[in-house]
């Protein structure tokens, strides 16, 4: 079997609040993302998967355990090397607002994210037709807060793609937005995925976004992994008890039969 993309082994990670108390945010977790697969990790607010998945991206360190990126120990590399390899693996946020900067118009994001720096505005203007800001050519220009959220989170996933990531860590990208600005942003990632053979670790506590979404799941409570497998095996016969909360959770459009 080759090696995941993204092994996350044994990782650990407590903080400590304003009062002194330690919090365990996330357990011993282990868990592998592989070449072109979708994992979702789902759970509550407060379950840590936020935490887990800044471990992952080399933001945060572990307390205990190891982040592995196609084989390389993240842990044991030099600034420069780590910054080299995190290339691989990008990540979008939740709130693009605040993770675009304000002052720099659309082209000048896209062009900071570019290596080639000569040719950043025809690979710029492309990025920005990749994801549905057509033409591309009139965003350039703008600054982010001209832009609506829908739009603003596109500009985020160009700015991700920019870097030609084998990896992207999305922490609850769909959350805030409406319905149907959800539904083309979880369309535009599964035809990113199809194009591109991009692998995704998506972080969100909607059960319906990872049925919708992922090869696999993950379940998280209380720092814990307590399930993963299959997304229609976990999420059509979950075996644990919170998995079951979960899922019976989800809104129901199924109407009685009439009689």
């Amino acid at each position: 079997m080759p090696a995941p993309l993204l092994a996350l082994e044994g990782i650990s990670r407590s903080f400590r609040r304003s009062g002194g108390a330690v919090v365990q945010a996330v357990r011993s977790v282990s868990l592998e993302v592989a070449e072109g697969e979708t994992v979702a990790l789902v759970g509550e607010s407060g379950s840590g998967k936020s935490t887990l998945g800044r471990i992952a991206l080399a933001l945060l360190p572990p307390d205990q355990g190891r982040v592995l990126l196609a084989g390389a120990n993240l842990g044991e590399l030099s600034a420069s090397e780590l910054r080299a390899r995190r290339v691989a693996m990008q990540p979008i946020f939740q709130d693009a607002s605040a993770s675009l900067n304000p002052r720099r118009t659309i082209g000048d994001l896209l062009a900071q994210a570019l290596r080639r720096r000569d040719a950043a505005r025809d690979r710029g203007i492309d990025l920005l037709d990749s994801v549905g800001l057509r033409p591309g050519s009139q965003y350039l220009a703008r600054f982010p807060h001209e832009l609506s959220g829908g739009q603003r989170q596109r500009v985020a996933i160009a700015r991700a793609l920019a870097m030609e990531p084998r990896l992207i860590i999305a922490d609850e990208p769909l959350s805030g937005a409406d319905v149907s600005i959800r539904g083309q942003i979880l369309n535009l990632l599964l035809d990113i995925k199809r194009r591109q053979g991009v692998a995704y670790l998506m972080i969100t506590h909607d059960i319906s976004i990872a049925r919708a979404f992922a090869d696999r799941v993950a379940v998280m409570q209380q720092g814990e992994i307590v399930e993963i497998g299959r997304a229609d095996t976990v999420l059509d016969a979950p075996r644990h008890p919170y998995t079951r909360r979960l899922v019976a959770a989800v809104p129901s459009l199924d109407f009685p039969a009439a009689g």
